[in-house]
């Protein structure tokens, strides 16, 4: 019996409920995979833990998370709280700590989804985004001179490495073998010349290693435009920190919530835990309401299944999930209906 430790951080907001449908899904359809098991530990790291002890996360946090398989990560910030706290000291430095610099968002119009772009039927936009996802826009260089003055100055630094962009470029083109062979690079060199310009210059020297996938380069602005005019036409996209969060928001809306948009965070060599956690954050305007749309939690377990080696059991939440929402029964309120986030589970749960 292989078993798998998985940390959970239920976090703030709507991430412990979602969360908890989440685990409950998984438990349902680990029994695809009868020589596994899933062992969970519930860790209360949130806004509350830092309101009580002044940090985030225990001194020996990272060393507990590096003993984990995986961590299946809810939602984090909290309005009473910067998110230069509760953000930029648990989620941001997770990403880094564990190196997981292959950011996975998936898109994908489900039939039963109401789809706010005219004529697209069920199955027609289908992407995966790639993003960067531990240095570019998001790297913590920067500071602020004279602060609080009618004088102050605030610097934030982009780093791009050729190492950082050519293994998230390779990561995405290996992805688009395994799809329909076509790639789009997201970039703005335009504009910034340095640092995109070397992410252009990367992506050139890397194409010709995959003459199997047909790619491209667009520029953003052009790709936020293709993304509402025409998303059908793209496939993998691979994209910068900021560039690959901004456009992700999107693809979601277009495919019908950000309620179903799961992420995967992803140290490919595995000697490090990946992380799995929904787009959504911690929406506290619906927080405790039960209200929340688990969905995007729970096929974000999928994708942590997928990295587990578990295939058949995230196909079986994945199939589940794709006839819950088909059989329109059951809808929170993002979708149009009036269920709560514990009668989707249930819904899920009796799919699998």
């Amino acid at each position: 019996m292989a078993v798998h430790k998985i940390a959970v951080i239920g976090g703030d907001g709507i991430g412990p409920e979602v969360i908890v449908q989440a685990i409950r899904a998984a438990e349902r359809a680990i029994r695809h995979d009868p020589e596994a098991e899933l062992d969970w530990s519930s860790l209360p790291w949130s806004t509350a833990y830092y309101k009580k002890h002044g940090r985030m996360l225990p001194e020996d946090g990272w060393e507990v998370l590096a003993k984990h398989d995986a961590i299946l990560f809810g939602a984090v910030g909290d309005p009473s709280v910067p998110d230069k706290i509760t953000v930029h000291e648990l989620l941001l430095p997770m990403r880094r700590k564990f190196d997981q610099y292959v950011n996975l968002r998936p898109s994908y119009l489900f039939d039963g989804v109401p789809c706010p772009l005219v004529g697209k039927a069920p199955g027609s936009i289908d992407m995966m985004v790639y993003r960067e996802n531990t240095e570019g826009e998001y790297a913590p260089v920067g500071g602020v001179l004279y602060p609080n003055s009618p004088d102050t100055v605030a610097v934030q630094t982009g780093v791009f490495t050729r190492r950082g962009c050519e293994r998230i470029l390779r990561a995405a083109f290996e992805g688009a073998r395994t799809r329909r062979k076509k790639l789009t690079s997201i970039t703005k060199s335009n504009a910034q010349v340095y640092s995109l310009g070397l992410w252009d210059e990367v992506y050139e020297s890397v194409k010709g290693d995959y003459p199997d996938v047909q790619s491209s380069s667009l520029l953003v602005d052009a790709a936020a435009m293709d993304l509402v005019r025409k998303p059908e036409t793209f496939d993998v996209i691979v994209a910068s920190n900021l560039f690959g969060d901004i456009l992700t928001d999107l693809a979601a809306a277009v495919t019908g919530s950000i309620g179903l948009a799961s992420s995967a965070n992803i140290n490919p060599t595995k000697k490090m835990p990946s992380m799995f956690e929904p787009v959504h954050g911690s929406a506290p305007d619906i927080a405790g309401q039960g209200i929340a749309n688990p969905m995007a939690a729970i096929l974000s377990a999928a994708l942590m299944l997928d990295h587990l080696g578990l295939a058949k059991s995230a196909v079986a939440i994945r199939s589940a999930v794709a006839k819950v929402l088909a059989d329109r029964k059951v809808k929170t309120p993002d979708l149009g209906g009036n269920a709560t986030t514990a009668q989707i589970g249930d819904a899920v749960v009796a799919a699998l």
